[in-house]
């Protein structure tokens, strides 16, 4: 039998704590303050504490040093109902073994503290590996889908092993390459961009690897590639999809031998880099069509982070929204708001360019607001890929819906029983809903739920009716 220490002021989740780890059999003790749980901790042994980062007193980040102090290497679960990319770095940098945001389920957190416990004995992460600042402003929300999106950051900043960043355009990708460098080891050293897709075909190479001079017609001099020019810190190659086959080839003895050689060179240079990759681009269907090498894109996936689009995280718009309203800093908007329709119209829109097209839309709509609360009226007209406007109607989906439902009434099935036509389109288009979305959201069924705009327990019914548990 386990001995666990929750520590959190909310009676409720420590009630729910103690009455699910005590059906898996584990001894549970409760603290409200990290001053109790330290007492706690110091009357014997414990196998892994829960802590909460909002308490009275000493808040739980602050106190992480102080509990590794007393139970060793037994596992910590961080758990904060105020998530941010600082949270996240700072609870991995402390040692924590994992880190869950409030609403959380209840089954998906006890199987948490189950692999925590499982873990004893493991190598865990090495605190102190985090040491650069911290600019919480540069990825912003509060989703579950940025928190899972933060805690990957965290896990994989201080480690060396390459990154795939993938996502539709303008979801954020070189953001969130920054911020691997930012919170990484590598810190000191330059972040270097290139986007591959705004280069040239016959001068990737030559900016990548470099050249001699003489090498080529107009080569004066020796010029130093963008390889040499990351020594010591990062390179992120964007829009990694773009990349023609002959140099795949050559990144990738780049990344397996950590040496380079330039155009016009017979001899390769040893470099120390960090590669970071990011591509809107399927690399699945390159890889099928033969367009992609498979063993470079295992090589780039070790650690692969995907961004969510801003229609998945809708409820992170008011927030990104009054973030690009102060960056605008436009004359005479000192005072400016943002009205509540205004928010409501911004839920609205399909958002094709994702954060990149909400910035730009905030930044018109404080331009022709002047000063004024920023409403409805003051922003673009919505577009879609293309420039066309979205399109108005029936989706494909609706139309074979509204197909399937004309030859239900035209012939219905016999043996529908009770049914209601109803009744049997729900039963049509729940399961593969409910699929999705759990598989989307890692199948935390608290988030899933907030994304259905459904309680948990109703829910859980429906998995249950449906045979999905």
């Amino acid at each position: 039998m386990s001995r666990i220490l929750v520590v959190d002021d909310e009676a409720s989740i420590c009630w729910a704590f103690r009455e699910s780890l005590g059906d898996e059999g584990h001894h549970v003790e409760v603290a409200a303050s990290v001053e109790e749980g330290l007492k706690i901790a110091a009357g014997g042994p414990l196998d892994a504490v829960v802590l909460d980062v909002r308490l009275p007193g000493i808040d739980g980040l602050t106190a992480l040093g102080a509990f590794r102090e007393r139970i060793g290497s037994a596992p910590i679960i961080v758990i904060t109902a105020f998530g941010n990319l600082e949270t996240a770095v700072r609870a991995m940098e402390g040692g924590a073994f994992d880190y869950l945001v409030k609403p959380f389920d209840l089954d998906q957190a006890t199987s948490v503290v189950t692999r925590a416990l499982e873990s004893r004995g493991a190598d865990g992460p090495a605190p102190g590996a985090v040491t650069a600042a911290l600019d919480p402003e540069t990825l912003i929300g509060r989703s579950p889908a940025m928190q899972d999106l933060f805690k990957r950051i965290a896990l994989v900043a201080a480690a060396e092993v390459p990154v795939l960043i993938t996502g539709e355009s303008g979801t954020g990708k070189e953001l969130v390459a920054r911020a691997i460098h930012r919170h990484s080891p590598r810190w000191p050293g330059p972040f270097v961009p290139v986007n591959l897709a705004a280069l040239s075909p016959t001068l990737v190479e030559r900016e990548l690897f470099g050249h001699l001079k003489g090498s080529f017609t107009g080569a004066n001099q020796d010029r130093p590639g963008l390889l040499e020019l990351a020594a010591g810190g990062t390179l992120l190659l964007d829009e990694l999809g773009d990349l023609s086959p002959d140099l795949q080839v050559k990144l990738l003895r780049v990344i397996e031998h950590r040496a380079f050689t330039p155009v016009g060179d017979s001899r390769p240079r040893p470099t120390d880099i960090r590669v970071l990759a990011a591509t809107h681009r399927p690399l699945g269907e390159l890889m099928t069509a033969g367009r992609f090498r498979e063993d470079l894109y295992f090589r780039l996936s070790v650690f692969p982070i995907h961004l969510p689009p801003l229609r998945d995280r809708l409820d992170d718009i008011p927030a990104l929204a009054e973030h690009f309203l102060r960056q605008a800093r436009l004359p005479g908007m000192a005072d400016t708001r943002l009205k509540p329709a205004f928010l409501a119209a911004l839920r609205e829109r399909p958002w094709t360019g994702n954060v990149r097209e909400l910035r730009n839309a905030i930044e018109h709509a404080a331009i022709v607001a002047r000063g004024q609360a920023l409403a409805p009226e003051h922003l673009p007209p919505a577009t879609v890929p293309g420039g066309m406007p979205p399109r108005r109607g029936g989706s494909d989906l609706s139309d074979r819906l509204a197909e399937w439902a004309r030859q239900q009434l035209a012939h219905p099935p016999a043996d529908t029983g009770a049914s209601s036509l109803y009744q049997r389109v729900l039963e049509l288009i729940e399961p593969p809903l409910l699929d999705a979305v759990l598989e989307h959201c890692r199948h935390n069924r608290a988030a899933a739920a907030e994304i259905l705009g459904i309680h948990r327990a109703t829910l859980r019914q429906k998995l249950r009716k449906y045979g999905m548990v």
